[in-house]
């Protein structure tokens, strides 16, 4: 795994003169009247200048837009930047607002050095989210183009410029926003990954790597254990590949722990769709199929980071799904961890057979709560776009899925899981098929992987939801805010935000 990740942060609350930058950036919104900029600490005269020169420069305020401009002698840096913010609702920018502002910035400023934000900040969080937006913005994927003169490098400095600089929180506000981002960009990173250089194995092998200084222990299955065990669900969606399938769990405990969490990731390292064959077109951006097991490998240790009162344990189910003479067949059986069996209708519908498997795992260790992530399915996109998640599920824990992700600034959005889908599910051969209604295929799937939840420790069905991120998880357009083309790392900064959630009420 190789990714540019790093960069740091000073804030500070002096004189802009001193603070010798390569850009220095203010804030411009949107507005009926025209652009107007935001609190800034540029002299009374230097900002009655740049008003009166906002329309000619073609300045808009809209989100993402960013303006160069020549350096000014009062502020200490090489050039000026003039960052859209979009319409402001209210008298303060949201976070979210900020965390774009700042990665736009900061990923079309690659080739520059050091970075001062000079914006509205009214809160330690909006500190935070100008750093985590940073971060994100900066993320480079290390590609294999052999010409690299051209390359530049991403942004490595940044300084904030607030009146909270001595604020006593504002140490652990910012730590926590480069966990997260470390945690977002390594998700990037291993969804980029060509699926020739990552595979079962080596997914297991970056499992570990990343791992290391953490207070985590990774136990990687092979396929003579899963086969032993009778994990027939991974098995069956792997034997049509010479790359076996393997099962990682990734556990984070701690001594404070106030609950306990389980998230299980799918992890297809590439989906050719099997014997159901998909039109090539459709294998293009394959390669992102594993985004979920991504996504909760680094939610476990970018918890373990924060040494968050929690046990979380993160089980990745990965597997390539190849066609082949071993490959399986539509029509073939699968017994799936724990005895129940499934018809196979179609093997491009793999990815809720290997997710069975790791949802039963999950359900023998009796956590408060189960949490599954995938790009499970296409009529996710067809229904919610290439932006929105889709979370469905037990109503408490989807609901505070949602909660978290509005507070991450993450787009999810909840389904039903409408009781007639199920007898779609039924087959005459088995305990039931791996596809049911094909309208609302979403909900379908969802209903699908609602049957390998267990009962907790008081005979109840655990609680749990599933988010399906089948579209947000790679970006196929324009790079937009912090948000790179190709993977996005959706999912870890909700999945991060829920595990405070629930610390929060237990205190």
């Amino acid at each position: 795994m190789s990714a540019k990740e790093t960069i740091s942060f000073r804030v500070i609350n002096t004189d802009l003169a001193k603070a010798t930058s390569d850009a220095l950036v203010i804030a411009v919104a949107k507005s009926a009247d025209g652009p107007v900029i935001l609190d800034t600490p540029l002299s009374p005269a230097t900002l009655t200048s740049l008003k009166a020169s906002l329309s000619a420069l073609g300045v808009t305020g809209a989100a993402d837009q960013i303006v160069r401009l020549p350096g000014l002698p009062d502020t200490g840096a090489k050039i000026l930047v003039l960052a859209g913010v979009g319409t402001v609702k209210g008298a303060t920018v949201s976070e979210e607002a900020l965390r774009r502002l700042a990665g736009a910035t900061t990923r079309q400023l690659a080739g520059t050095n050091h970075v001062v934000f000079a914006v509205p900040t009214t809160a330690v969080t909006h500190v935070a989210a100008l750093a985590e937006g940073a971060a994100l913005g900066a993320y480079q994927y290390a590609s294999m183009h052999t010409n690299t003169a051209a390359k530049q490098a991403p942004v490595s400095k940044v300084t904030i410029y607030s009146t909270l600089a001595k604020d006593p929180e504002l140490a652990a506000a910012l730590e926590r926003a480069s966990v997260v981002a470390k945690a977002v960009n390594a998700t990037r990173t291993l969804v980029n990954e060509p699926p020739s250089k990552l595979f079962p194995a080596t997914f297991a092998d970056a499992a570990r790597e990343l791992s290391k200084g953490l207070p985590v222990k990774v136990t990687v299955f092979d396929e003579k254990k899963l086969l032993k065990d009778g994990w027939g669900g991974i098995m069956g969606v792997g034997q049509g590949s010479s790359r076996p399938p393997r099962m990682v769990k990734v556990e984070y405990k701690s001594e404070r722990a106030v609950a306990s969490l389980a998230l299980v990731g799918k992890g297809i390292t590439f989906d050719s769709g099997g014997i159901s064959i998909k039109p090539g077109a459709g294998m293009v951006t394959m390669k992102c199929d594993m985004a979920g097991a991504a996504a909760v490998l680094n939610t476990v240790l970018a918890v373990a980071a924060l040494g968050l009162p929690v046990n979380v344990t993160g089980w990745l189910c990965i597997a390539e799904n190849m066609p082949s003479g071993t490959a399986i067949r539509p029509s073939d059986v699968l017994t799936i961890l724990g005895g129940k069996t499934v018809e196979v209708l179609n093997t491009d519908a793999e990815g809720r057979l290997v997710m069975a498997d790791g949802l039963v795992a999950a359900s023998a260790e009796f956590p408060d709560v189960i949490i599954d992530v995938a790009t499970l399915t296409g009529a996710q996109v067809v229904a919610l776009g290439h932006r929105t998640a889709g979370v469905m599920g037990d109503e408490g824990v989807s609901a505070a899925l949602k909660a978290a992700a509005d507070r991450a600034g993450e787009l999810v959005w909840p389904m039903p899981l409408p009781e007639e889908l199920r007898p779609s599910l039924d087959s005459p051969v088995a305990d039931m098929a791996n596809i049911g209604e094909r309208m609302g295929g979403m909900m379908t799937a969802a209903v699908f992987l609602q049957e390998f939840i267990g009962k907790g420790k008081d005979g109840e069905t655990i609680p749990w939801a599933h988010l399906d991120i089948a579209g947000p998880a790679f970006n196929e357009g324009a790079p937009y805010g912090y948000t790179p083309k190709q993977g996005t790392g959706m999912a870890v900064r909700t999945l991060v935000s829920y595990v405070e959630d629930v610390v929060a009420r237990s205190a």
